[in-house]
Parts: C-alpha cells; sequence; structure tokens
C-alpha cells in the first residue's frame, strides 16, 4: 500500500513537472498570437481599398453588361418597347369622380377629333328618297348595311313606292329579302308600314318622330335615323355600336338604348346629334371594334378611359382596321362624293366576285 501511494506520488509529480512547460508553452506561444491576430486585423484594413476597388470594378462590369440588354431589347424587342410606352404616356384614364364639366368637355373633344378622322361620315344605307331610307333602315337590323345594299336595288325596283310594297306578293318580296336574313319577318315589316303610309300618310314618309313610331317595325333609332339624314332634323341614332363606344369612354352607365339617347344628347348641342352618330358609329365599325379594338391605331386613345382593353401594338392594330381605313371597301354601292375623294371604294353587288 505505502509503495503503491508512493509511486503515485511520484507519477504525480512527474506530471507536474508536465504540465509547467505546457505553461510555458502556452505563453510563449501567446504573444504571436496576439501579433498573428493583429496581423490579421490589420491586413483586411490594408486590403480595403482593393475591395472597394473591387466593388466599383464589379458595378462597372455590371454597368457594363447592362448597356448590352438594353441594347437587346432595343432592337430584338422593339415590339415590347412599342406595347409599352402607351401604358404610360397614350393612356390617360379620367378620374372615377370625373365632374360634369370635365366630362362634358372630354365627350365634345372626342367628337372633334372623330370629325376630323371622319370627314365624309354619312349613312351607310343607299338610298334616294325617304321611303327607300326607312324601309332599308328596318331591313339593316341583325345584318349589315352592305347586305342590304346588295339587296335593296332589286327591291326598289320592282316596289318602287310604299303603294307598290304595299300590294305585292309577300312570297315574291321574301325571296328578295332571303339574303338579309329573317325575311319573313322583314317581310312582314316593310309591307306593313308601305301600308300604312299608303292609308295613313297619303304614301309619304311623315317627318315627325311621334308619326313615325307609329309604323310597324320602326322604333326611335330607326326614327332619327330617318329624319336626321332624310329631313335635316337633328337625332341621336343608339345603335349596338353607339351603345357600346359611350359606355366604353364612360359618357353614361346606362344600358337601356332610351336612357343612353337622354344622357349622351345632354352633353352635346341638339345641332351635332346626327353628325355625332355618325362619327361614333363609324369608328365602332372601323377601329373600337366590339372583341378587338385597334387601340394602337386609334386617334382618340389619350382621351378614352378602355384604351389598351385592345391591341396596343401600332403595327398589330393597323392590321385590324376595317372599310377605307384598312383599305378595303365601304359598306354603300353608291357613295357620296366626299368619301370617293377621300380613297374610300364603292362596295361591289350581290354576287360579285
Amino acid at each position: 500500500m505505502g509503495e503503491q501511494g508512493s509511486g503515485g506520488s511520484r507519477k504525480t509529480g512527474k506530471t507536474a513537472k508536465k504540465v509547467t512547460p505546457t505553461k510555458k508553452a502556452a505563453s510563449k506561444k501567446a504573444a504571436p498570437a496576439k501579433a498573428a491576430a493583429t496581423s490579421k486585423k490589420a491586413a483586411p484594413a490594408k486590403k480595403a481599398a482593393p475591395a472597394r476597388k473591387a466593388a466599383s470594378a464589379k458595378k462597372a462590369a455590371s454597368a457594363k453588361k447592362v448597356a448590352p440588354a438594353k441594347k437587346v431589347v432595343a432592337t430584338g424587342e422593339a415590339v415590347v418597347l412599342k406595347k409599352a410606352a402607351p401604358a404610360k404616356t397614350v393612356a390617360v384614364k379620367p378620374p372615377k369622380e370625373e365632374s360634369r364639366t370635365a366630362l362634358v368637355r372630354r365627350a365634345r373633344r372626342i367628337n372633334r377629333e372623330l370629325a376630323e378622322v371622319y370627314p365624309y361620315a354619312h349613312p351607310e344605307l343607299d338610298f334616294d328618297n325617304p321611303f327607300q331610307l326607312l324601309v332599308a333602315t328596318v331591313l339593316s337590323a341583325q345584318t349589315t348595311d352592305l347586305r342590304v345594299n346588295q339587296t335593296t336595288p332589286a327591291l326598289f325596283a320592282k316596289y318602287p313606292t310604299p303603294e307598290d310594297l304595299a300590294a305585292a306578293n309577300p312570297e315574291e318580296v321574301e325571296e328578295i329579302l332571303r339574303p338579309c336574313g329573317f325575311f319573313r319577318m322583314k317581310t312582314k315589316s316593310v309591307m306593313g308600314l308601305s301600308k300604312a303610309l299608303a292609308e295613313d300618310f297619303g304614301g309619304e314618309v311623315p317627318g315627325r318622330l311621334e308619326d313615325l313610331v307609329k309604323l310597324p317595325g320602326v322604333g326611335r333609332k330607326t326614327a332619327f335615323v330617318v329624319l336626321g339624314n332624310a329631313f335635316g332634323r337633328p337625332g341621336i341614332t343608339v345603335d349596338t355600336h353607339f351603345q357600346r363606344l359611350v359606355r366604353r369612354w364612360q359618357w353614361t352607365e346606362e344600358s337601356d338604348p332610351d336612357k343612353i339617347e337622354a344622357a349622351v344628347g345632354a352633353l352635346f348641342p341638339k345641332s351635332e346629334w346626327t353628325d355625332l352618330s355618325h362619327h361614333v358609329i363609324w369608328h365602332g365599325r372601323r377601329i373600337c371594334h366590339a372583341r378587338k379594338p385597334a387601340c394602337g391605331a386609334c386617334p382618340i386613345a389619350p382621351l378614352c378611359p378602355a384604351y389598351g382593353e385592345g391591341e396596343t401594338d401600332p403595327e398589330k392594330a393597323k392590321k385590324l382596321l376595317k372599310y377605307e381605313k384598312g383599305g378595303f371597301p365601304g359598306q354603300r354601292l353608291k357613295p357620296p362624293q366626299a368619301y370617293l375623294d377621300a380613297g374610300g371604294r364603292p362596295a361591289p353587288p350581290l354576287g360579285a366576285a
């Protein structure tokens, strides 16, 4: 037991001797460690300038890389730039709470702009007298003016007066009007109004609204077409194009034709109503289409709250233009001379290639 104890004490002594040098070694190494730490801290301080240079170099490199990216967009994606530009510079949406005065000014400015675009605007139905215009307007329901213009020459050649049409064989009239669609219903309407004209108005088309709307198949829209274009009496023609555009332009939120007529009529002098109708309808047929408006080719884009609903790229929008704006024939076989002088072309007759 004593030998083990003494042996153990000797081992402990040896261990103590070994510990001392370790402490010394640690203490000796501590100074270099501190120096190393100091030198390491000093090193980044010295390298700070190169680091800043490196950062600026990276920025310069990134700046150099940005320039080619812009060049790529400008050259390879010119269409994208054209689309983006109008969204910022063209679309000028009126405020949600547009004042009455601001609305009147914007609406009248749109009409002035359209008057410059369509100085030759006219009713797009061929007619030589009020009777022909009345019948053609009734026939234009749910079909194009072009189709009516291609059909009425044969009708008026055979039945030139209300008395003639009233006494016609319905089956023969139906056969002539077949290309217009709904030919049975339309035959009944035009023969009925012809009979009423012959019996109640001496074979003459009346020039008053209250008389016209009493005729079979004649509503306010048809009556205003006749009054404005055959008698020179102002009226607003609220057809599908007119309804769509005035709502798209936020002139009114009404959906009933009679209420639309009243709301829009209050924005303009009565003397402008007929021409206003032509301007709006022409714009709806040529540029501001229902499904694909040609926004990029629209002359009133800065005034339109609905800009961007259609194609905004100018080149693509040009392909959507119709009739004379797209280089195609118009709807009338016998258009006014002013339309021909402006570059418009007459429509081909029925059956023409």
